[in-house]
């Protein structure tokens, strides 16, 4: 890849559905992505040579996807000066649902920040990425306007359903 791209990781393959919904919103705005499985546990040695070859290749953004203990996305932020974006998922094996992900990737040093969204907010990384490449590309920044004027529209639409038809006959679409 020579050109600039968001690098997205995971600890595991258990999170790529999470994940997937990045390189999906990214896709979608016209940003390159590049997704990999790298645990910052299991192959420490292995992440920190893909984020020097990932920034030198062009990646301008990092998002990471962790769970329970969420190493991940502050592994990451420890390893470069670009903007990391956060992404705490829930799992089975956490006793409070995904909440121990989301404090440990928020509550990160001063001098380390990690941008953090919502527990599996594989959408919400993704259009973060593309406002932060934004700043540098006119064509990603008209491609999130014109993503953000579509769910506007979007909400307008069903107001308007909703106001014709009312509450209870709009459920009872919906439901169908």
């Amino acid at each position: 890849m020579s050109k600039a791209f968001v690098g997205i990781v995971m600890g595991s393959d258990s999170d790529l559905a999470v994940m997937a919904d990045v390189a999906k919103v990214l896709e979608q705005l016209g940003v390159e992505s590049e997704m990999r499985v790298l645990s910052a546990h299991r192959v420490p040695e292995d992440l920190v040579r893909w984020i020097a070859d990932a920034e030198k290749r062009g990646c301008k953004v990092f998002v990471a996807g962790a769970g329970m203990a969420a190493a991940l996305p502050g592994t990451v932020a420890a390893h470069t000066s670009r903007p990391v974006i956060g992404i705490p998922l829930t799992s089975a094996q956490s006793a409070l649902g995904g909440l121990d992900a989301l404090l440990s990737i928020v509550q990160m040093p001063p001098g380390v920040p990690v941008a953090t969204v919502g527990l599996n907010a594989g959408k919400n990384a993704g259009v973060l990425a593309a406002q932060i490449m934004g700043t540098e590309h006119s064509d990603i920044l008209k491609n999130v306007r014109m993503f953000k004027e579509k769910q506007a529209q979007d909400v307008l639409g069903k107001d308007k359903k909703l106001q014709e038809k009312g509450y209870k006959k709009y459920l009872e679409e919906k439901k169908k």
